[in-house]
């Protein structure tokens, strides 16, 4: 069967391995991070609709980032919570839907690169260019901008899979906690070269054109801050650049180590692990980051519960 095409549309998913005591805290520890991801990340994208104090460009590009959170994290967490509960016979996955699971991870993924990317271009205008930034960042632009980082992430990734749907299948075992590129062009006894040659160069690519991006863009702002003694301008500048800095590391490092993986079987177990975190890390941490550093959403709070004090003390 190892040498025979067969091109089965049903599928084994290997997951995460659960002892009978441990299944249901961990399914309730899943449960309450994907809760805890789409409340929160629903939360900011309500605000910043509803707060006209929050209609700045640099808010309008950071919804970019909840949406992918919650999609990227909608199609991952509640397969993995159902297969926790099921026994690793019947972990069972359709060749389409596992198909359609690589791809909106493959989607989180290089989107939270582009997102991250044009983010960085808006506060490289906010700082470096601040007389001409409203005549720059304009609603159109920032629409460009979305749809740019959007766009490029969707042809990248339906290339990506689209070399690896091609490939006839003959074996059925998806040896990760939920479907990706890999795992499919895996199943097949075919040469996967080519599979292998776009997807390093889709990586390189991608990881190259965004760190050149962040480490030319804070370069620019670190300088232009030290040459400023705005002190004001100068702190504005920190908080908001040290919140995106922050974010796109913890997105960067955990996307690092789940490539770097992949390629060290004997890790497996660790690969799973990080590839889980990869999706649920910046998905709980990024409405917190954002939320905790801004002033204008905390000011929105503070509005809030100022009124509802109000109200309840009549």
């Amino acid at each position: 069967m190892e040498n025979s095409t067969f091109n089965s549309f049903l599928l084994q998913m290997e997951g995460i391995s659960v002892t009978s005591a441990s299944m249901y805290p961990l399914f309730f520890f899943f449960l309450f991070i994907y809760l805890f991801i789409v409340i929160s990340n629903v939360g900011i994208i309500i605000l910043v609709i509803i707060d006209k104090s929050l209609h700045q460009p640099m808010y309008l590009l950071f919804c970019n980032l909840p949406f992918n959170d919650i999609l990227g994290n909608s199609y991952m967490v509640p397969r993995l919570m159902f297969d926790i509960l099921q026994p690793p016979s019947e972990r069972l996955i359709s060749y389409n839907d596992c198909v359609l699971q690589a791809f909106f991870s493959h989607m989180f993924g290089t989107t939270s690169h582009t997102v991250l990317m044009i983010m960085a271009f808006d506060r490289y205008v906010a700082i470096c260019n601040p007389l001409r930034y409203s005549a720059i960042m304009t609603n159109r632009m920032v629409m460009k901008l979305t749809v740019s980082a959007w766009g490029v992430a969707f042809v990248l990734v339906g290339v990506l899979l689209g070399l690896t749907i091609r490939l006839n299948r003959c074996r059925t075992l998806i040896t990760n906690p939920y479907c990706d590129n890999a795992s499919l062009f895996k199943l097949s006894c075919e040469s996967v070269v080519i599979n292998n040659i776009y997807g390093l160069t889709f990586t390189v690519v991608l990881l190259t054109s965004s760190v050149l991006s962040i480490v030319l863009t804070y370069s620019r702002i670190t300088l232009v801050c030290l040459t400023n003694r705005n002190k004001s301008l100068n702190s504005k500048a920190l908080k908001t650049c040290s919140t995106h800095l922050f974010v796109y590391m913890i997105m960067f490092v955990c996307g690092k180590f789940h490539i770097i993986l992949h390629r060290f079987p004997q890790f497996i177990d660790y690969r799973k692990l990080v590839a889980i975190l990869f999706h649920i890390v910046p998905g709980s941490l990024n409405p917190i980051i954002y939320g905790v550093q801004s002033n204008e959403i905390k000011k929105f709070f503070s509005k809030l519960f100022q009124s509802r004090k109000v109200l309840s003390s009549k």
